[in-house]
């Protein structure tokens, strides 16, 4: 039995920040923003808006779009670091919300790693017969932590959430490897303060991405047996455009063979490669049976790949 994705969905809050807006209130420039990291503007929650409701709303079309009801799920795994609260988790807010009465429920805290290890983590349940169907969700509302004073830091971020329902696919689709792996040591260089903000020593950080992202791709290709040209689409967390382009180089693709949705909607976090996903299906620019590359990095320090073959 092989477990894949078979709905997806994705939910951005109204208000969009661009980087002429963050311009009138922080010592930046739209160039000095572009230029460095490939954000041209990010969407930001209400402030009656919680993490829950985003995740619900990219659920729903999650759902919807994978032709389930609610009650056929057995687990929800939401993987965020911006819950509403300690708890109750935000899978179990989001259970309620849509009435998915017969699913177990928990939150991950990967960060930004945090929708392939929920993904990799569905897949096993799935595969085990142990559930018919997992809700999984990457979601942040990011706009909450985020450290007004520190320039550097601040017009990375923006909110949002995606979802993917994943079960059994036919044979040669789905996830084909994953790798997960952490580095605990590193995670001073990227964390949460005792003020609830947001602290990252960049230089570090990008270092660390620049070799793991490229590192992971390579890794899950092999554990699959397929090599770099099987590789049809590349879709990386969507951090910086040039950590993403260097995972691209060495998966020796051309651009447009990679998803690049940074500009659009900045950093989200857990949310961003399923927000990713999504947008290039819809650009038709992922087809059935394409063989993808999903990768990411994030505090922890977390990272994590899988290899894909797109369809039912």
């Amino acid at each position: 039995m092989n477990a894949g994705i078979i709905g997806i969905g994705k939910y951005v809050p109204e208000k969009v920040v661009t980087n002429f807006d963050l311009e009138k209130i922080m010592d930046t420039s739209d160039e000095w923003i572009r230029t460095r990291t490939g954000i041209e503007e990010r969407h930001f929650a209400a402030d009656d808006q919680e993490t829950s409701d985003l995740a619900v709303a990219a659920a729903k079309e999650a759902i919807a779009n994978a032709g389930i009801t609610p009650e056929e799920i057995g687990l929800i795994l939401v993987a965020t670091v911006t819950q509403d609260q300690t708890f109750p988790s935000v899978a179990c807010m989001v259970q309620e919300q849509l009435g998915a009465v017969n699913a177990a429920a928990m939150d991950q805290a990967a960060a930004c790693a945090g929708f392939i290890y929920s993904l990799v983590t569905a897949k096993h349940f799935v595969e085990a017969n142990a559930y018919k169907y997992v809700l999984v969700v990457g979601v942040e509302k990011l706009s909450k932590v985020v450290d007004w004073e520190d320039r550097n830091t601040a017009v990375l971020f923006g909110d949002g959430a995606s979802a993917a329902i994943v079960g059994q696919v036919s044979e040669g689709r789905g996830i084909l490897s994953f790798e997960l792996g952490a580095d605990g040591t590193g995670g001073k260089n990227l964390y949460l303060t005792k003020q609830d903000t947001i602290a990252m020593n960049g230089r570090e950080v990008f270092k660390f991405a620049v070799r793991q992202m490229g590192e992971s791709a390579v890794n899950v290709l092999e554990k699959a047996g397929l090599t770099k040209e099987d590789v049809d689409f590349l879709v990386p967390h969507q951090a910086n455009i040039r950590i993403m382009e260097s995972a691209r180089e060495r998966l020796e693709l051309p651009p447009e063979k990679m998803s690049k949705t940074i500009h659009k909607y900045g950093n989200t976090s857990a949310a961003s490669i399923g927000i990713s996903l999504v947008d290039e299906l819809e650009a038709g620019k992922i087809k059935e049976d394409d063989l993808l590359v999903l990768v990411g990095f994030g505090g922890g320090l977390t990272w994590g790949a899988v290899a894909m073959r797109w369809g039912k």
